[in-house]
């Protein structure tokens, strides 16, 4: 049979058009996943704190049962089998062990508690904050009483609290009555707090951080 003219012109693909059958660019073939299935299986890997099953990379094991009983060095092929049968996971709990330690038990329980326990541990830590007071070489008898009140309302807070007694322009020349001044802070607020480090100068103020007895 004779071609029209033109005809295996319209049957051909045009520059850069895959032919019939031929994956587009970027297209996986089949059996291939995409690059970003792998991303997101190898970062659900990576967020989980135990290897489970088929990732334990071991050839044999030391195995511990669902009712915590030693097993012994079993293969890791037998300790999946042995957790299928009562559809449990196989849980590497000690991967430096020489073989690695598993157990057989339910890892989504498993992974829930330890997810609980550090969430109730971080609830259970309380942020120190370092509150300050400052004071000056003149500051006058009403104004001390207050800020040594503040400075015990802190403290029973459980906060740790910077004083200062800051020096201005020539007052620096008058440094013995800061440390005096330092003194009868330190002898003031000893029945309820303590000096974390020694009093020490920071350019124009001296300095000291108290915390709770």
């Amino acid at each position: 049979m004779h071609q029209r003219p033109g005809q295996s012109r319209l049957n051909q693909p045009r520059p850069g058009q895959p032919r019939p059958g031929q994956p587009r660019p970027g297209q996986p073939k089949p059996g291939q996943s995409r690059p970003g299935q792998q991303r997101n299986q190898q970062g659900a890997a990576s967020n989980n704190p135990f290897k489970i099953n088929e990732q334990i990379k071991a050839t044999e094991v030391r195995l511990i049962d669902h009712e915590g009983k030693m097993v012994g060095v079993v293969s890791v092929v037998e300790g999946i089998r042995m957790a299928q049968e009562v559809d449990l996971d196989l849980v590497e709990v000690s991967p430096n062990a020489n073989p690695p330690v598993c157990k057989i038990a339910n890892f989504g329980k498993m992974k829930y508690e330890i997810q609980k326990k550090a969430a109730d541990a971080k609830k259970k830590q309380k942020v120190v904050e370092v509150k300050e007071i400052k004071m000056t070489i003149n500051i006058g008898k009403g104004d001390y009483d207050t800020k040594i009140r503040h400075t015990k309302e802190f403290i029973e807070k459980g906060n740790k609290v910077k004083v200062s007694v800051r020096m201005k322009g020539r007052e620096i020349t008058h440094r013995d009555l800061a440390e005096k001044m330092m003194v009868d802070i330190l002898k003031d607020t000893g029945e309820f707090a303590k000096p974390e480090m020694q009093p020490r100068l920071e350019g124009m103020q001296m300095v000291v951080i108290l915390v709770r007895i």
